[in-house]
């Protein structure tokens, strides 16, 4: 779903206001962490950390291709 959000000045901050109904659907709350990533389309804001989401399919990589390996290591 796409949504118009319009920034807003605090301070000498800027802010974007996300609507309760989205925060609802995605699980988030006040104080949530969320992440910001510049991408050739533009800002997207996400509530994965891209970095945890990267090491986790390197880690599912790593399992399938060392099934054996790990299944002794598992024993011990």
């Amino acid at each position: 779903m796409v949504q118009a959000l319009k920034l807003k000045k605090v301070g000498g901050s800027v802010s974007v206001i996300l609507p309760k109904e989205m925060l609802a659907r995605q699980h988030l709350a006040a104080n949530d962490e969320i992440f910001a990533m510049e991408t050739p389309q533009g800002i997207l804001l996400t509530a994965v950390d891209p970095a945890t989401t990267a090491a986790l399919e390197s880690f599912t990589r790593l399992l399938k291709e060392n099934r054996g390996a790990m299944a002794a290591l598992a024993k011990l």
